[in-house]
């Protein structure tokens, strides 16, 4: 056995189907009664019915949040948070609000209830990523991370097919990353395999029947364990890309981490064995990046950053940005690898050193 550290997140988790009606209580619990329910402008209507589910717990709607946290939506949202003089942030939506919850809890330490409806696991991390003039950076820290999750199965039955593929496969790469952080430890690994597989098993029959409420709620556990590996063991090279393009060019979000995924797991392979056998395991496949590939082409998943609207004279761009502000990898960073691996991602071809 290895010498190696665990840090254990803080936290209360409630899962199941129609905890949405526990978020009052939950909030109670914390001690606050002027909770700002945190929406994006599409999810309106659900802040609006939980912001009555809170009753006169709910001191009012921002319903501003959008992708990649940007740093003048943040100040925006401050603004509310003081003139309404709320106590408690209670995020309900994807990575985009949850993102916006954290960044205000990282500028006044006020507690997070996050109810996620995606399955990107950004609420069971103390890391928020925010964007300003074109460049998103990162910040983790224990005010970033929500003090309650709220799982509830029924709120992911209606996620659209295209989104459920592709923040499942957002939260698979936070687990395959975790596989080898220099973080990694033998207790979250296992937790990491899980969630991989959880979600390998849960994304198919999600597709052929969106209403399976035991696939959503695998879908939704393996998000959980995926999550709360990068929030224990840490980014390399995978999220750094996906940092750089989504902050840089504005590309989506959970669309940008499908793509990138199986490219940066070939880049890495022969750094990190025993890693990838893991992640082989987990989908049942003899190369990891190569199943991964493979997954994400019969799931319907994008499989090029040009279709997500990366032009191709930004690939110069994004490897100077990656090299410039580097975040640890098991495999050195090579300024030709890096070139050829957004190369593949942008055409869509097969992994380059995957078998």
């Amino acid at each position: 056995m290895q010498p190696f550290e665990y840090n254990a997140l803080p936290g209360r988790v409630v899962f199941g189907r129609g905890t949405i009606g526990q978020v009052k209580a939950e909030v109670e619990a914390l001690g606050a009664s002027r909770a700002l329910v945190i929406t994006t402008a599409q999810q309106q209507a659900s802040g609006a019915d939980l912001l009555d589910r809170l009753g006169n717990c709910g001191a009012g709607l921002y319903a501003g949040a959008v992708m990649h946290t940007p740093i003048d939506v943040t100040e925006d949202a401050m603004q509310q948070v003081a003139a309404l003089d709320a106590d408690c942030l209670v995020a309900v939506g994807g990575g985009s609000t949850i993102g916006l919850a954290k960044a205000i809890a990282l500028r006044t330490d006020l507690p997070q209830v996050a109810v996620p409806t995606t399955y990107a696991g950004s609420e069971a991390t103390p890391i928020v990523g925010q964007t300003e003039g074109g460049i998103k950076t990162t910040q983790r820290g224990p005010k970033i991370l929500p003090e309650t999750i709220v799982y509830d199965v029924d709120l992911t039955i209606t996620l659209p097919v295209d989104l459920t593929v592709t923040s499942g496969l957002n939260a698979i790469a936070h687990a395959v990353e975790g596989l080898y952080s220099r973080e990694a430890n033998p207790m979250i690994s296992l937790l990491a395999q899980d969630g991989v597989r959880a979600l390998v098993s849960a994304l198919p029959r999600s597709v052929e029947n969106p209403e399976d409420v035991d696939a959503r709620s695998d879908a939704l556990y393996g998000s959980w364990a995926c999550g709360v590996t990068l929030g224990v063991a840490g980014m390399a090279l995978h999220h750094k890309l996906c940092h750089t393009l989504g902050g840089t060019f504005d590309l989506p979000h959970s669309q940008t981490h499908s793509v990138i995924l199986p490219h940066a797991m070939a880049y890495n392979a022969a750094h990190a064995p025993e890693a990838m056998a893991r992640v082989a395991r987990a989908i049942r496949a003899d190369d990891a990046a190569t199943g991964m590939w493979e997954l994400a082409k019969k799931l319907g998943a994008p499989m090029s950053l040009a279709e997500l609207g990366m032009p191709g004279d930004g690939i110069d761009r994004a490897v100077e940005m990656v090299l410039a502000n580097p975040y640890w990898n098991p495999a050195p960073l090579e300024e030709n690898r890096l070139r050829k691996l957004l190369e593949a991602a942008h055409f869509g071809s097969q992994p380059i050193g995957a078998a």
